[in-house]
């Protein structure tokens, strides 16, 4: 007979109350059926562990077996603790990659409730353009993207927010100067610097500004930088233009009406973590205010 974790409860404790009447109580069992376990032990261990028949004192063998079975146990319910706590999502690990503004205007709040409400799971959130995101969800190297990107195969696809494209320059570049009449054609003869998401414009009076770009960036954060040095103008969703970056402007176009489309990306909900589909149903819970 296996040595079971009930036995090591049973014998710790007898040694702890001295006696099969005070450990039966806290065992919730009869004496006999305490002793029945105890005798079990005894006999696959092959020894006495108790000096008297009153079990008041254990022999030096059943000394060293206690401090075994107390190490045992106690493993033990750390394991069902934590266990129960990944079933129930208080414990676990949630991984999200997100494009950089979705990571920095909308993550925030989200993170904010849910670090609040599972304060035992661990989260790792990574940037990435989109096509990085899309590789990185198909290598499943994340739980939930989030990302403007079509239908991945295998993958949920909701979508959480839409918002408007518009220039992107410097609060001092001229272009600013008429901005509430703005046109893709008062574009024409500066410098613009292309970027992933322009791909999403689907506009006939775009394709031109966008061919004759001689600069493209994929990093949001190095185009951002590019146009704070006064290199070019570029075109992004508004979120992307956070509100302590004072020295840029974003100028929506007057008769565009393109609209950056983010969608959350997650495995079927049977193949995900607890803790990471309690993440996922907070980021669709969560209300973003987009223009």
């Amino acid at each position: 007979m296996a040595i079971k974790i009930e036995m090591l409860r049973c014998f710790q404790a007898v040694a702890d109350k001295g006696s099969l009447a005070d450990a039966a109580e806290i065992l919730n069992r009869t004496p006999s059926a305490v002793s029945m376990m105890l005798r079990q032990f005894e006999d696959h261990v092959g020894a006495p562990l108790f000096e008297t028949g009153r079990k008041s004192r254990l022999t030096p063998l059943g000394e060293l077996i206690r401090q075994e079975a107390t190490r045992e146990i106690t493993h033990f319910e750390r394991t069902v603790t934590a266990i129960e706590g990944l079933a129930r999502a208080e414990r676990g690990f949630v991984r999200i990659i997100a494009t950089p503004s979705i990571a920095q205007v909308v993550m925030p709040q989200v993170l904010r409730r849910y670090i609040a409400e599972h304060p035992a799971v661990r989260i790792d959130m990574r940037d990435a353009d989109s096509s990085a995101i899309e590789q990185e969800m198909s290598a499943e190297g994340a739980d939930i993207g989030l990302a403007s990107l079509g239908p991945i195969p295998g993958f949920d696809r909701r979508r959480i927010l839409t918002d408007r494209f518009g220039v992107v320059c410097r609060a001092d570049h001229p272009l600013t100067w008429g901005w509430q009449t703005l046109t893709w054609s008062d574009l024409h003869g500066t410098s613009f610097i292309a970027n992933g998401l322009c791909r999403q414009i689907d506009d006939d009076a775009f394709t031109p500004l966008l061919e004759s770009a001689r600069l493209s960036v994929r990093n949001t954060a190095s185009i951002l930088s590019l146009v704070r040095a006064g290199v070019g103008i570029t075109v992004l969703p508004e979120l992307a233009v956070l509100p302590e970056f004072s020295d840029l402007t974003f100028l929506p176009l007057q008769d565009v009406s393109a609209r950056r489309e983010v969608y959350m990306f997650t495995p079927d909900a049977a193949h995900m973590p607890p803790a990471a589909r309690d993440m996922a149903a907070a980021i669709l819970a969560t209300e973003f205010q987009t223009n």
